[in-house]
């Protein structure tokens, strides 16, 4: 990513925004962790997410402050906007260190500098990259500091997309369609489980011709045979059989905004029951998509598909949905909203979901998904990708 996939007015509605909940939330600062959030922010992409790395933003200061590892502070100045005053970079000392050094150590010193060391400051808890370690670190350098879980404070600035945002996603959308197509062609009866994989992978990054696409924050997913009932495996070295279901859940990525897709392909000919539950999830589907428009909840949402399905005697247990967009590995998810019962958050335009109802049974798998953006007046798909069984 480089500074000019958002403009920098963007950006700084985004961090009013994000200062605009700090206040709300009586908070003098946040220490962002999740590298989406990062990015989101500041425009920060770089595969430096295993060390330590953080945003620090605080309500008064005019720009979030971006903390890495010195050799990744160039990244920062490639990649942002942000001052050279807002780029702070830890020694390499502080990167799996034998001594008695930890980057949040450096963290702490920043938030000292910003002079917060003693306020209420956010920490996302349960970001996958932000440790135990990092939080007991902080807690010894900070003893008069208060720490408040706010995991989900940027998430839900996040939740409604920028006209820019949802083109890049729409994008997505192209190189998903491509990639699918891709994966349907190279499944065949005898072709080992990897070729597909990799006819996926080539389309995923070569794009459409006009412009390439980024890795995803989730590799293809591709569970076969028997395992369809299992809906994370990947692919193995097996040659596809004849009688084999195949599942394939996969996301186009243009500048790290995602739009999944999955569909469902069987080799050889489909038995009478997988084609039928393939019909009862489509239709579900399409009963969900009506029901989207702003102002119903996620919950009647999901309420739509389980009554459609409930008619032939099926039902899920499982969330159908969930709200995506930016992402970086291990999830394109945001961990905000998700269609299911309970959940009472209310849909508004420009909310962008991953519908993704699939059904896995001891005998079955069966996966048939969408990409929706909640416009003023219901839901627009942006795959364009035919909602069916398929054959191989």
């Amino acid at each position: 990513m480089s500074r000019d996939v958002f403009d920098e007015r963007e950006y700084e509605r985004r961090v009013e925004r994000a200062k605009a909940r700090l206040r709300e939330e009586e908070l003098d600062a946040i220490v962002v962790t999740d590298p989406a959030n990062m990015n989101y922010l500041t425009g920060y992409d770089g595969w430096s997410f295993y060390v330590h790395q953080a945003v620090v933003l605080t309500a008064d200061r005019d720009e979030p402050v971006w903390v890495g590892r010195e050799m990744d502070a160039n990244g920062a100045r490639a990649t942002t906007a942000l001052s050279e005053e807002s780029i702070r970079a830890y020694s390499d000392d502080h990167v799996h260190s034998p001594y008695d050094l930890h980057p949040m150590d450096y963290v702490a010193g920043v938030l000292e500098d910003l002079e917060v060391a003693d306020g209420r400051i956010g920490l996302e808890m349960d970001a996958s990259y932000f440790t135990a370690k990092s939080y007991t670190r902080l807690q010894g350098n900070l003893p008069e500091a208060t720490f408040e879980d706010a995991t989900l404070l940027v998430g839900w600035v996040r939740i409604k997309k920028s006209e820019q945002e949802l083109e890049y996603m729409r994008q997505a959308a192209r190189i998903s369609e491509n990639a699918m197509q891709a994966g349907l062609d190279a499944i065949a009866e005898g072709v080992p489980e990897y070729e597909a994989a990799a006819a996926i992978y080539d389309a995923l990054i070569t794009g459409t011709g006009t412009y390439g696409g980024d890795y995803p924050a989730i590799v293809p997913l591709m569970p076969s045979g028997d395992h369809t009932d299992t809906p994370h495996l990947t692919w193995t070295d097996r040659p596809f059989e004849d009688g084999d279901p195949v599942i394939i859940e996969l996301s186009g990525c243009r500048h790290r905004y995602h739009s999944p897709l999955a569909r469902t392909t069987f080799v050889g000919d489909p038995p009478e029951e997988l084609e039928r539950t393939a019909d009862i999830v489509v239709e579900g589907i399409e009963a969900a998509l009506d029901a989207v428009e702003p102002g119903v909840t996620c919950e009647a949402v999901e309420k739509a598909w389980r009554d459609t399905i409930a008619q032939y005697g099926l039902e899920k247990e499982d969330r159908i949905g969930y709200s995506m967009g930016l992402g970086y590995p291990p999830d394109w998810g945001e961990h905000t909203a998700s269609i299911r019962p309970g959940d009472e958050t209310v849909l508004e335009e420009d909310m962008t979901f991953h519908m993704i109802p699939g059904i896995w049974t001891e005998e079955i798998g069966m996966e048939i998904s969408e990409t929706f953006h909640v416009t003023g007046t219901g839901a627009e798909t942006l795959a364009e990708f035919p909602r069916r069984l398929f054959t191989a």
